[in-house]
């Protein structure tokens, strides 16, 4: 009983511990001159590629002896990947559309796990958030941007997807070109700043609290962190499938029946 008592103990007074500066990867980051962030969300990159590599394997395994669309019993590592694909692949399809969501499906679960992971882990006492750093932030928006771009290009041709932008009505085209074509080069940045206000806004509250109150209280912000860790991770994701599914659809019958 009393290693337990000292056990949670240490555990709620580690976000204070945090918030004087302590970092696990703060000697490595002044040992090679790369951003403790930098080195988290590298961090959690090789994290993810080896969970990847531990699921193909077990499917790999399951495949040569039974049917791997059977689910686990319990609570599984296999459950719970296949849980998250589910979910993803349910959103993709509805947003992005049946017929196109197996094809988008890897990007879109790929950018919502990371963003996940990567504001969650801020929460952990120790460990910088990346998604906290605008730095970050713009490359994912930026990594978005030009995903949604190349793809719209590549299912409906440059040309077509350039004059997408001029909208259905030529006669206005000459308005709504600029302002269409300002509108999506202005989407990376505000995915960038949406994500990165909310993170350090919620990381800022966690270490004051941590700082004024150690104990107890801060677990009940971490609790709240964990719900906005994941409604960011949403709100990127969601957005990126509407611009995914702005980019690809064709705009043939639409301007036929305009003209």
């Amino acid at each position: 009983m009393k290693k337990l008592f000292t056990l949670l103990i240490t555990l709620l007074t580690l976000p204070a511990f945090s918030a004087g500066g302590f970092t696990w990867f703060g000697g490595l980051s002044e040992a090679i001159n790369v951003k403790g962030h930098v080195i988290t969300l590298i961090f959690i990159g090789l994290m993810l590629t080896l969970v990847g590599i531990i699921y193909r394997s077990k499917i790999s395994k399951i495949s040569k002896v039974s049917n791997e669309v059977i689910p686990d019993k319990g609570i599984t590592f296999r459950n719970i990947c296949e849980l998250y694909g589910n979910f993803i692949y349910g959103q993709c399809k509805a947003i992005i559309g049946e017929k196109e969501a197996p094809i988008y499906f890897p990007f879109i679960a790929t950018v919502f796990l990371v963003i996940l992971v990567c504001n969650l882990i801020g929460l952990i006492p120790g460990f910088l958030p990346p998604t906290e750093y605008l730095s970050t932030t713009l490359a994912l928006g930026a990594f978005s941007f030009i995903y949604y771009n190349v793809v719209g290009c590549k299912e409906q041709g440059v040309v077509n997807y350039v004059k997408h932008f001029a909208g259905p009505l030529w006669y206005l085209a000459i308005l709504i070109f600029p302002i269409e074509i300002i509108s999506n080069c202005i989407r990376p940045l505000s995915l960038a700043l949406r994500l990165r206000s909310n993170m350090m806004g919620d990381h800022i509250v966690l270490t004051q609290f941590s700082e004024l109150v150690p104990l107890v209280v801060p677990v009940i912000f971490m609790i709240l962190g964990l719900l906005v860790s994941f409604i960011q991770a949403y709100v990127f994701t969601v957005l990126t499938m509407v611009y995914i599914q702005m980019a690809v659809v064709h705009h043939d019958h639409d301007e036929e029946h305009a003209h």
